[in-house]
């Protein structure tokens, strides 16, 4: 049977019905809650950064913008970008190699991570630590908890790390870090989501 323009024009507040409760559906959904700290191993964040350094011989020097990191067992993915999001520099590391692709297409290897990172900031930052620090995990250092039993402070190989939380769960992930050696360095991350990778 031929569809005329009276039966299209009777079937559009169907449809609109319909979408309308397909949407209403979807937002009734529970939102999905972030993994518990504890059991994050493999993990992807976005965060805003903000990476100030102070020198005796010169005037402090400030650098921001965005991170995306993907951490999965002992490899890593870093993208920097500015500010407006446009990729800076890009970092992949493996136990064995670490690669920093550039912007402009240059392509450096390393076996050391931590000199990557200080080729694209001008800083070494340490870069194979941090996925254990951003979960307040290390062996070797001293640790500090808040009342619900999360990371407060972290001390290490010369480096603070302080841990705040948007919520009161004690299972929270930290929603800002900030690291600081001595007053030379320090290095603010906002992070803006967590996902697990399993």
């Amino acid at each position: 049977m031929p569809v005329t323009p009276s039966r299209r024009r009777a079937a559009r507040p169907a449809c609109v019905v319909l979408a309308g409760l397909m949407l209403g559906a979807c937002s009734n959904l529970p939102p999905v809650p972030p993994p518990a700290r504890e059991q994050l191993y493999d993990f992807a964040l976005e965060a805003r950064f903000a990476l100030r350094v102070s020198r005796a011989d010169s005037p402090p020097q400030t650098a921001g913008g965005r991170l995306s990191w993907e951490h999965r067992g002992d490899n890593d993915r870093i993208l920097i970008a500015n500010p407006l999001g446009y990729g800076v520099a890009e970092i992949e590391t493996t136990p064995a190699l670490s690669r920093l692709r550039t912007a402009d297409g240059k392509i450096r290897e390393s076996t050391d991570a931590d000199a990557l990172m200080e080729e694209a900031t001008g800083e070494r930052l340490p870069v194979s630590r941090l996925p254990a620090w951003l979960l307040g995990r290390s062996s070797s250092a001293t640790l500090e908890r808040d009342g619900q039993q999360r990371p407060s402070s972290l001390y290490e190989a010369g480096w603070q790390i302080d841990y705040a939380y948007d919520d009161a769960d004690g299972n929270a992930l930290p929603a800002r870090v900030t690291l600081r050696r001595a007053d030379e360095i320090e290095l603010r991350l906002r992070i803006e989501e967590w996902r697990d990778l399993r």
